[in-house]
């Protein structure tokens, strides 16, 4: 499935007071990612939040196997489960500057219409990027 990498550098305030990557940071560098993915697809979740769609996070699961610190240079590879339907699954690795994987982490998020409040399947253009 299509895969994509983005780069974050650990900045100081994203840290507790042990020096290590706060877990509550994990979730926006995971958005960074999936946000990057889509834009690399052609995708801009701006406009698809304009044309009525949203992409709630349904599910977000993380394994902490070594910490971050302070100046990493985190690298964020997101991949796409499967093809998407009504939700869209994404893995994510985290490695940093060594090469050290330290987070795996995955996330389902489900498409819904934005007045309706009610999911609704993929939209096409998604679908017809990914192809």
């Amino acid at each position: 499935m299509k895969s994509h990498e983005s780069n974050v550098k650990v900045r100081y305030s994203e840290t507790d007071q042990m020096g290590v990557v706060h877990h509550g940071n994990y979730a926006q560098y995971l958005e960074i990612a999936r946000l990057e993915w889509l834009a690399a697809l052609g995708v801009s979740y701006k406009t698809m939040e304009e044309e009525g769609v949203m992409l709630p996070v349904y599910e977000l699961n993380t394994k902490f196997l070594k910490p971050a610190f302070f100046e990493d240079e985190l690298v964020i590879k997101v991949r796409l489960k499967e093809t998407p339907s009504v939700k869209i699954t994404f893995e994510y690795f985290i490695y940093n500057q060594k090469e050290e994987l330290l987070t795996t982490a995955f996330t389902t998020l489900v498409f819904m219409d934005s007045k309706t409040r009610k999911p609704i399947r993929c939209p096409k253009y998604i679908l017809e990027a990914l192809a």
